[in-house]
């Protein structure tokens, strides 16, 4: 009997079966619709885009976006899937006649540092970071704008709580981010691509597309005022269902993944890098500092 319910516990813990799609809608398609009870949008009030006031307030911000000492830092801080990602960004980015001469971009997501080891302040993570912006000839000084994406390793909890857990976590981390970069003035945020494939619990669907809400849960939480310090907005939204394509095109093969299902490809690498770059060349509150003419 004990054996049985040691094989029944472990095929409960495996993953479902990889799956082109999931049937789930993005959130900058579901709008008025519901998941859970919890509407869509990456906004409040079923937006993909920031009401009036608070795009003004982010203007603002970017406008105060200068060079410090003949730079502007944009930072990566994340987990093993951000830092692939921004590294094919920097190099699309820095070969871009489009981009800033005075922007500098540094890495400084890392693998294995999930959102719950990032969110503690005195955690190696932050010590790396610190050496990175040295190699990159930058201070914390310089780090204006910050690109934040994250996740926890192993989720459990049913939704909500672990859409709620990880809220926390990006809560946390971004009070460390202003703490630690007294000039920083933007935060942007992105959420779990497609998890579909995963052959690991490390981060499976549901559980991948629910990171959206924790992002929209924190972004709501800035513009009411609940968090304080930097502006924080949505970066580019990267989850789409599989091979199931979002209006704008945007799909996930299983060649997007590593052999985990969770980790980019080269291909899954060079698809975010893009949504980055045309992100930060022409989002309202980044085109300002990032691009030039």
């Amino acid at each position: 009997m004990k054996r049985l319910l040691a094989i029944a516990a472990l095929v409960a813990a495996l993953p479902a079966a990889a799956a082109d799609s999931t049937g789930l809608t993005p959130l900058t398609e579901l709008a008025d619709g519901r998941y859970k009870g919890f509407r869509g949008g990456l906004y409040p009030g079923g937006r993909n885009t920031p009401a009036k006031e608070y795009l003004k307030v982010g203007l603002a911000r970017a406008a105060q976006v200068k060079p410090r000492d003949g730079k502007i830092v944009l930072l990566s801080i994340g987990m093993s899937n951000t830092t692939q990602e921004f590294q094919i960004f920097k190099r699309l980015a820095d070969a871009d006649p489009r981009k800033n001469p005075r922007v500098t971009i540094v890495d400084g997501a890392q693998g294995g540092q999930d959102a719950i080891r990032s969110s503690d302040p005195a955690a190696p993570f932050w010590q790396v970071v610190d050496q990175r912006l040295a190699a990159a000839g930058a201070t914390p000084k310089q780090v204006q704008v910050v690109w934040l994406k994250q996740a926890y390793a192993g989720p459990r909890e049913p939704f909500p709580a672990d859409a709620r857990k990880l809220q926390g976590a990006l809560r946390t981390i971004h009070g460390i981010l202003a703490a630690r970069f007294p000039n920083l003035k933007l935060v942007y945020l992105s959420s779990r691509t497609y998890a579909g494939y995963a052959t690991t619990q490390l981060n499976p669907e549901p559980y991948a597309y629910q990171t959206g809400f924790a992002v929209k849960w924190t972004v709501a939480d800035r513009i009411a005022g609940r968090l304080k310090g930097p502006w924080v907005g949505w970066g580019p939204y990267l989850w789409a269902d599989g091979l199931r394509a979002r209006r704008d095109g945007l799909a996930w093969a299983v060649e997007d993944f590593a052999p985990d299902g969770t980790h980019p490809s080269q291909s899954g690498r060079q698809k975010v890098a893009e949504r980055l770059l045309r992100f930060f060349t022409t989002a309202r509150t980044a085109r300002s500092w990032f691009a030039v003419g």
